[in-house]
């Protein structure tokens, strides 16, 4: 597979978060756009300090979290555009109740943008959308997308995230990602209930996708495919750097789960994406701070195992899609290519890991995609959306 130089003048060793179509595939790409010197804006350590006091100054409170929705039935999304959601009460843990929240998607309802072709009249499958790390389903177009290529779509906002997070909680925190299994599950009884017999897809981001590709290997036959946009496989600098911090991070999270790690986000990803700060898509503060959740050693730990179980070999046997960026950008320093690279993982190492996910894997590169590709600027998202639908198109039911 051809590689390419990634410049990486300064990361963390935890992520701050999180041509065609042709199978296991890597297309030639161009080196990645450098970093500008620094020009004195401001000292690049006093950047980091400073986005170290947001995170970790970050408090929530009840009135900073929009109400959340009923349980037992559905109401309206904060979404709109057709989406409603529904909280599912899950088992307490030792912070208190835990909930998780399915968000579907009604074409029949979504008369604000109505899809430019008509869904069918009855979906041929299935799919739950997870979001990655600090992260919530805010996507108002996807739902209407798997809607008129034949899919029922529905988003789940995991425990301690988005709609799901309550003030007693640690926003984020999971010892073991295998305890998203009860999310799922609850999320899935749902779909049965709404949609019997479908066949099952799974989308997820970012961390979403080593939870998704996790729980496939763990659950064999129930997703009938995988689509990963950009999904977090390896920690940054890959298995070396994994190797020689993991047992530091274990130790310190057996006595200490939920001390906060070093989180230097200085808050460039949300610039590309936020509307509050230039980007396009409107969000909710509380549910995605400017410079992430404060992350946690036992939430590190719980992600540097999965990365562990994928180095070692998952044996998905549906089909997996991985879409992902052609470029990588982590700098200290603001650049406006920011806006056209993934500012977050080394998108080679999502390559190179994808193929350890299963048996049948598909890389897509998309030409100037943010680390999550379906919030790009409008013509890198149609572009791929158009790669998911060829791929749909041949390997879904």
């Amino acid at each position: 597979m051809a590689t390419r130089p990634v410049r990486r003048l300064a990361s963390s060793s935890l992520s701050a978060h999180d041509g065609g179509v042709s199978p296991s595939r890597d297309p030639h790409r161009t080196p990645a756009p450098t970093a500008p010197p620094n020009r004195g804006r401001f000292p690049i350590s006093r950047a980091i300090v400073e986005a170290q006091a947001a995170s970790a100054d970050l408090t929530i409170t009840e009135a900073d979290l929009p109400v959340p929705p009923p349980v037992g039935r559905w109401a309206g999304d904060v979404l709109g555009r057709g989406h409603q959601a529904r909280t599912l009460p899950l088992a307490d843990d030792d912070e208190g109740p835990v909930v998780t929240t399915i968000v579907r998607y009604r074409p029949e309802l979504d008369v604000t943008s109505p899809p430019r072709i008509a869904p069918p009249t009855a979906p041929r499958f299935a799919v739950l959308y997870l979001h990655g790390w600090s992260d919530y389903f805010l996507n108002p177009e996807i739902g209407p997308f798997w809607a008129r290529v034949g899919g029922a779509f529905y988003g789940l906002d995991l425990r301690k995230y988005g709609r799901s997070l309550r003030v007693h909680q640690t926003p984020g925190y999971i010892a073991d990602l295998a305890t998203y299994d009860e999310d799922l599950a609850a999320a899935l009884a749902v779909i049965e209930e709404e949609h019997p017999g479908l066949p099952l897809v799974i989308m997820a981001h970012s961390t979403g996708g080593l939870t998704a590709s996790l729980w496939a290997n763990r659950h064999p036959g129930r997703a009938s495919g995988l689509v990963l946009v950009a999904p977090w496989l390896e920690m940054q600098g890959s298995t070396i750097a994994r190797s020689l911090s993991m047992p530091i991070i274990v130790e310190i999270a057996k006595a200490f789960p939920k001390r906060r790690t070093p989180n230097p986000d200085l808050g460039f990803y949300a610039r590309t994406t936020s509307a509050a700060l230039g980007g396009e898509w409107n969000l909710v503060p509380a549910w995605r701070p400017e410079h992430g959740f404060p992350a946690t050693y036992g939430w590190a730990a719980a992600v540097l195992a999965g990365h562990t179980q994928v180095a070692a070999g998952l044996d998905v046997a549906c089909p997996v899609l991985v879409v992902r960026s052609a470029r990588t950008l982590i700098s200290p320093v603001w650049d406006d290519a920011m806006a056209e690279c993934d500012t977050v993982l080394d998108v080679d190492v999502i390559a190179q890991r994808a193929l350890r996910i299963g048996r049948d894997v598909t890389v897509s590169t998309v030409e100037g995609a943010l680390h999550d590709v379906l919030l790009s600027r409008r013509p890198v998202r149609e572009d791929a959306y158009r790669r998911i639908e060829r791929w749909a198109a041949a390997y879904l039911p």
